[in-house]
């Protein structure tokens, strides 16, 4: 349904912000082709920091895990590799994005993703009036469950894809089209959810 891959990226963190000196506990990358999930790249992440008592609370994630896990100059080269130039997605995306960002230039890289899609700025335009558009509320009032504790990179990551398939079988049955250019999420990103729907009106025609 959607005629190039998009990768969604979650990543649990320390904290709120890397401009605070937050890093990265864990990573999910998964691909979508076409109308599925075809591949992903998942790790714990061992930036040698304290991880906040919340934090393990939050996501399950401790202390011991992190200082087992691959070191951050390690995952990160691997993650732009799996990322490529393909279109980059996140709920949320300016805080995954952020954080991608900054871990990249602490090594000397730069993401090369051709664009970046924010599925929770889709989910607002797209299925209006939900009561929330917070991951785990917009995924289950749309029946999209969890497999496993949500707050964990993987998993958010899943559900989160699982999220944009949706909009696209949504966007596809709704207008008639047998795919979607996927450059229109990025698209709808942008547009104010009054006019969300004359642009795809105009844009999506069969």
């Amino acid at each position: 349904m959607i005629n190039k891959p998009i990768i969604m990226l979650d990543f649990e963190t320390s904290g709120l912000s890397p401009d605070y000196g937050d890093r990265i506990t864990e990573v999910a990358a998964i691909r979508i082709v076409g109308n599925e999930i075809v591949d992903r790249y998942v790790s714990l992440v061992n930036c040698k920091i304290r991880i906040p008592r919340f934090i393990t609370e939050l996501t399950g994630i401790t202390q011991s895990m992190v200082n087992s896990a691959p070191p951050a100059d390690d995952v990160i080269p691997e993650l732009l590799d799996f990322i490529g130039n393909d279109i980059l997605a996140a709920h949320n995306a300016s805080f995954d994005n952020k954080f991608l960002v900054a871990e990249s230039l602490r090594l000397g890289l730069i993401p090369r993703n051709e664009s970046l899609v924010c599925s929770l700025k889709l989910a607002r335009r797209i299925y209006p009036g939900l009561r929330s558009y917070k991951l785990m509320d917009v995924s289950s009032s749309l029946g999209i469950n969890f497999k496993s504790r949500a707050h964990r990179a993987e998993a958010d990551a899943e559900v989160a894809a699982k999220l944009i398939l949706h909009v696209s079988k949504k966007l596809c049955s709704d207008y008639g089209v047998a795919s979607l250019e996927s450059g229109v999420f990025a698209q709808i990103n942008k547009l104010s959810a009054a006019k969300v729907p004359s642009f795809l009106a105009k844009n999506l025609v069969a």
